[in-house]
Parts: structure tokens; sequence; C-alpha cells
């Protein structure tokens, strides 16, 4: 069930979340300051499939090629083709790029439906994936490219901040992330969210009563594309590479976990599934050899006991508590 958190308790819980990412430099553990940013990354690329998945209805195996492009678009300009490494520059053409593609490839998928659309925009993302992999001069090969710098926050000769330094990087993806969330919520809130919800819900019924739904659906399309173009933007820099495998269909699959895991059709629960499966994941991998098995394991039981994913545990408990006498 889609859900948009409008309540005092959601909008508490959401500033205690974003306060806790604000002071947890704080604690000086700056290994786990890269990982959580590395989080909030994945957690703004969740948001952008759950705007696809769970408010539109379109299920993707593709999403990662626009995760890719986002991240390859700051490799080409600032360090392939040294164009330019202005954050004012690239990041608003990675997210331009993405956005351009996604609608053109949009033109096509949005034709089909159900396990055909699946397959198409797998078809679609994989074609990318191979001409980042195969073609040299645009993607490196295989070993991808190697960034030696950072984004430049300049206007003339001023630097508003330095995102050289890790803390200001940190603080900056954070900063996407609540943009993001919030510039989401917004939209869904809008006559335009409230118009692709209805499309999840009944389609035909959405055409039958005038609503033009392909134009829909392909502007949901677009701008999820963008947001995980933004996404992969943010990776690039924060790892200092980007490599063929960011567009992988493994990478789509992943963020389609983290929804299931936290929740399909709700913001929160797109960031909920991205952190705890992130963690969960670094924490099996510190263990155990069998990190996969333990790992698939537990997404079953979730899915099993909470099919509606983390996010509606505080629910389940809440009815439990009121059945009690």
């Amino acid at each position: 069930m889609n859900t948009i958190p409008t309540s005092k308790p959601r909008l508490l819980a959401a500033a205690l979340f974003f306060a806790a990412l604000a002071a947890f430099p704080l604690l000086k553990l700056d290994f786990y300051n890269e990982l959580l940013a590395r989080i909030a990354i994945f957690a703004i690329f969740a948001v952008s499939l759950d705007l696809l998945v769970g408010y539109t209805g379109l299920v993707t195996l593709g999403h990662a090629a626009w995760f890719g492009i986002g991240g390859y678009t700051f490799a080409l300009l600032s360090t392939q083709y040294e164009i330019s490494a202005s954050l004012w520059l690239t990041l608003p053409l990675a997210i331009l790029l993405t956005a351009l593609l996604s609608a053109f490839v949009g033109l096509f998928v949005l034709r089909t439906k159900g396990l055909f659309f699946i397959m198409v925009t797998l078809a679609f993302a994989q074609v990318f994936y191979f001409l980042f992999h195969d073609v040299k001069a645009i993607g490196g090969s295989t070993d991808g490219i190697n960034l030696y710098t950072k984004p430049t926050a300049t206007i003339g000769s001023v630097t508003l901040f330095d995102l050289e330094n890790p803390l200001t990087l940190y603080y900056f993806i954070v900063a996407m992330l609540l943009l993001v969330v919030a510039l989401t919520l917004i939209v869904l809130r809008s006559p335009f969210g409230r118009a692709i919800q209805g499309i999840r819900a009944n389609e035909h019924r959405m055409k039958s009563i005038g609503f033009p739904v392909f134009r829909y659906k392909l502007a949901a399309f677009t701008l999820s594309g963008a947001i995980a173009g933004l996404a992969g933007y943010l990776f690039a820099v924060l790892t200092d590479g980007v490599n063929p495998d960011l567009l992988s269909w493994h990478q789509s699959a992943d963020v389609l976990l983290m929804l299931i895991f936290g929740g399909v059709g709700t913001v929160w629960g797109a960031i909920l599934g991205a952190f705890t499966f992130a963690l969960l994941k670094e924490l099996l991998m510190s263990t155990t050899q069998l990190w996969h098995l333990w790992l698939g394991l537990v997404i079953v039981f979730a899915v099993l006991f909470l099919p509606d994913g983390l996010a509606s545990l505080g629910r389940r408990i809440k009815a439990l508590l009121e059945k009690k006498p």
C-alpha cells in the first residue's frame, strides 16, 4: 500500500533520522562516515526506483543503467576528456543526460507491460552496460575510469565548499538525500503524484476518465531515471571511480531487494530498506564467507513474515498491542 508520511510522529521520526546522520561525524569514526555516505547514496537510488515501482507500478530490472550513466558523466567530463570538474556543470549535465536517455528509452519500453517490460528494460540496460564495457573511448573498458579529482564548487575565485574534504562531502551527500526525499514527497502530493498512483491502482480506469496515461508513465520514468543519475554521480565522486558493473543487472537487483526489504510504495521504506540491507550486507561480509546465503535467508524470512517490508513493522506491532485485552 502506498503511503505518504504526513503525520507528526512520522515527521518527527524523519527529523530525528536526519539529525542522527548530521551528528554521526561527531563520533570521529571516519571509516563509518564513508560507509554511511555510501548507504545514503543507495537510499537516493532506492527512492528513485520506488517512484517507478511502488508509486507507478512499473517493475524494472534495468534501473542501474541510469545510476551508471550518472557516474560516468562525471568521470568522462572531469577525467577522461578533462572538460570540466565544476559541480555547477557536471551535476546538472549528469541529471539532464540521464533524464533525456531515460525519456528516450521510455518511449519504447513503456509500450510493453508486465514481464515484457521487465525484460525490455533489462535488455536496454545491457546495451548501455556493453557500451561502457566494450568501447574504450567511452568507458575505459572493464577497468573503468579512476578519478583523481572531486567536483569543484567555486563561483569566480570563491570556493563555496570543498568536496575534497571527506566531512564536507559527507554532509553534501546527506543534504542531497534530504533534498531528494523532500522533492519526492512534494511530487507525490501533487496532482501528478496522485495521477501516477491512480495508474498503479487501475490503469484502465484512469484511461477511461481521460488521463494521458502514457505521458504520465513517461514522466515518472524520466524523473526516476534523473534521480538515479544523481545517485550515480554522487557514488562516482565518493568512490573516486566508475566501472561497467555500476550498470549491471545485479546492481538493479540489489536496489530492488532494498525496496522489497524496506517496503515497496513507501518513501521511508525505501530509505529503511537501503540502510538495513547495506548494513546487514556489510556485517555478514565481515563475519562469514557464506554471507550470500545468510543474506538470502534473511530476505526470504523478511518477505514471508513482513510482506509489506520493514516499514510495516511499527504498524503490525501497534495492531498486535491493540488486540490484547
